[in-house]
């Protein structure tokens, strides 16, 4: 055995687990990790403020299924991954992030840039470690990773003293993690998927609910096949998008607060639903006691805490997606189920999603339906948050896994435009939008700076509407448009992209839109488009707050 530091350590943990990329931002703390990977062959992406570091962090591993690895020094640096923590841990990203820490004998004495970066992030993460002994390091990272990748993945936080990271042992990286008390269920129980099996053939007007569950799962062509051969239309959460095909006829889109009028009506008209690999947000079933009222359920889920959690479960089934329903499939009868096919179909030509194209001014879903129309919906589409994410994710219509990108259960403001990178790192090949809002994008504007010094080809759409969108539409609808805080003095978006070194172009008139959104996508490196667009577009349909799904407005 070899005997190195405890940086060494770390340095060659990482390439055993054939770590690419990690994206960072240095400190004293870490000084000795950074210093070895000076001539590392892993790539180091210099992120510009750290919530950055851990968003870019989560586009990777979203993007390619692997584990997004980010560093950041104590202190300061550890509490800024906070949010990305609690955005991965939401949406079931598997993140490993290394945080620096005061020596050991100063941990608990408010040293300089002391932070209990542990205890702080004991709610947002799926594990986490204080590694107080070198000889511990290398099996912590193994386990560290066999965590936060299998199960339910999330993101798992090492804290590094300083002592220990200078401190020297004997290296010996461990083939796999013995963790008695942590074994995930990956086969479903065979009794309760033939009783799903039975439900689902009597099923009259059953419906799928697929979620971000059957990405991780890698589960879409499996569910294609379920839904074809059953004849079963299929709902799509936020997170779920791109796992079934949004332009087949038996795609339904997304459901609850911001959904289809139809995909809402079938949840309240079905008698059965198949729900794979989702939670029931509270977005998604609005008041519960008006929630599929007449529907059993059948909840395919790895995470057995989800079980009834928002929901009453008929047939639980815990377990990988991907093996459950392969192992349902051979028992679902053929079923044409024409009425309830005819029910739906009508309800999509009575209610489809639709806007004012006659408009004056340039309508934000004209500028999302013309951005999968340029890249025929081959583009990996990564949203910030708020009313430009629900028009991205009702207007474009997502084809596969892994090409829709979003902050789903925390909401973060800022999220996009370093996940964009980090989407666009891990898949190089493919064009990859940021669409953002003028609000969101100034929460990681920085970032800018990170695209243009590696020349990270990403484009980054703002529709500029000079407001806090979403929050300013409540505000029109239930607060007699009283806009308190919400409308923003923004900065000139395309001389501050320049600044940073990025072709950036304004479009103002809805006659200059294609041509600058052809100019964008021809243009081989980053981009940014400053798109104004109408004040006052509204995000519908729309369920207010505390209302039944069926109970939507507008749209």
């Amino acid at each position: 055995m070899t005997v190195m530091s405890g940086a060494d350590i770390l340095i060659k943990s990482l390439l055993a687990e054939n770590v690419e990329v990690i994206f960072g931002y240095p400190g004293g703390k870490v000084i000795h990790i950074y210093d070895l990977l000076y001539e590392c062959p892993i790539k180091h992406y210099l992120a510009r403020h750290e919530q950055g570091a851990i968003h870019a962090a989560d586009g990777y591993a979203r993007s390619t299924g692997m584990v997004g690895v980010c560093i950041a020094t104590s202190g300061p640096g550890a509490t800024n991954l906070v949010t990305g923590l609690a955005n991965a841990y939401m949406d079931s990203v598997p993140v490993v992030a290394f945080t620096g820490q005061v020596a050991t004998s100063q941990i608990g004495k408010d040293s300089f840039q002391e932070a209990d970066i542990k205890g702080i992030t004991m709610p947002v993460t799926k594990h986490n470690y204080l590694v107080t002994d070198v000889n511990d390091l290398a099996k912590t990272i193994k386990d560290a990773f066999y965590i936060a990748k299998t199960g339910r993945p999330g993101p798992v936080l090492i804290d590094l003293p300083v002592d220990v990271v200078k401190a020297e042992a004997e290296y010996s990286y461990p083939a796999e993690s013995d963790l008695p008390g942590y074994k995930p269920t990956y086969k479903g129980h065979s009794r309760q998927v033939k009783l799903a099996a039975e439900k689902i053939n009597k099923a009259k007007k059953p419906v799928i609910f697929a979620g971000g569950g059957v990405i991780i799962s890698e589960a879409a062509e499996e569910l294609k096949e379920l839904a074809w051969k059953g004849n079963i239309p299929v709902i799509t959460s936020l997170m779920g998008l791109g796992s079934f095909p949004g332009d087949d006829q038996l795609s339904l889109g997304m459901p609850g607060m911001h959904g289809t009028r139809y995909a809402n009506y079938a949840f309240c008209e079905t008698d059965l639903i198949i729900a794979i690999g989702t939670r029931f947000d509270d977005r998604v079933t609005g008041r519960l006691d008006k929630f599929a009222s007449q529907a059993e359920v059948i909840h395919i889920d790895i995470d057995p805490a989800e079980i009834s959690k928002n929901v009453e479960i008929l047939i639980p089934i815990v377990g990988d997606a991907k093996n459950i329903v392969r192992e349902l499939l051979p028992l679902i009868k053929d079923k044409d189920r024409k009425e309830w096919l005819s029910q739906i179909d009508d309800w999509k030509k009575s209610h489809p999603l639709k806007y004012n194209n006659n408009a004056d001014e340039i309508l934000p879903q004209s500028v999302i339906e013309s951005i999968y129309k340029i890249t025929e919906g081959e583009a990996l589409i990564v949203t910030e948050v708020g009313q430009h994410q629900m028009w991205a994710a009702q207007f474009y219509k997502y084809s596969k896994p892994r090409t829709f990108f979003s902050s789903g259960g925390l909401g973060t403001m800022g999220y996009g435009l370093p996940a964009a990178y980090g989407v666009q790192i891990g898949r190089p090949d493919k064009t990859v939008v940021n669409i953002s809002g003028d609000g969101s994008f100034q929460m990681n504007l920085q970032e800018l700076a990170t695209i243009s010094n590696y020349k990270i080809p990403v484009k980054t759409v703002i529709l500029n509407n000079g407001t806090l969108g979403m929050v300013r539409q409540w505000q029109e609808l239930f607060f007699e448009k009283r806009y308190s805080a919400t409308m923003l003095d923004n900065p000139d978006f395309v001389k501050l992209a320049e600044a940073f070194g990025i072709f950036a172009l304004r479009i103002v008139e809805k006659e200059d839109l294609l041509p600058a959104l052809n100019k964008a996508f021809e243009y081989e490196g980053p981009v940014l488009l400053d798109i104004k667009v109408a004040q006052e577009e509204n995000v519908f349909p729309m369920v207010p707050a505390g209302a039944g799904i069926k109970d939507m407005i507008g749209g």
